[in-house]
């Protein structure tokens, strides 16, 4: 039975947009250990399911196709953004505990 993992990625800390973090994920797990290929030297594996990654637009979606395949799934949820609210105008209130600094 073939293991996948469905959550939904995280934005990157070099993109300033959300755009890629709308949809779900699907992505299978490791099945064998990756090897050192004794020519090269490089790491790879035989397991080409690794590279295979499926979006959907709900999560109930990605389960349902998971169900059909018979695939044995884990569901990651996402964790809830923190919006804090910031003002450029803040810096100089009169109120301000702190002193500016730069």
């Amino acid at each position: 039975m073939e293991k996948v993992r469905i959550y939904q990625p995280r934005k990157t800390a070099t993109q300033s947009g959300r755009a890629k973090t709308r949809y779900w994920l699907v992505e299978f797990e490791q099945q064998n250990p990756p090897k050192n290929d004794s020519l090269m030297g490089w790491i790879g594996q035989s397991d080409t399911n690794k590279q295979v990654k499926m979006r959907f637009s709900t999560r109930e979606a990605a389960i349902d196709f998971c169900k059909k395949r018979g695939f044995d799934y884990q569901v990651t949820d996402p964790k809830k953004r923190k919006v804090r609210p910031k003002s450029y105008s803040e810096n100089f209130a009169h109120g301000r505990d702190k002193n500016w600094t730069h």
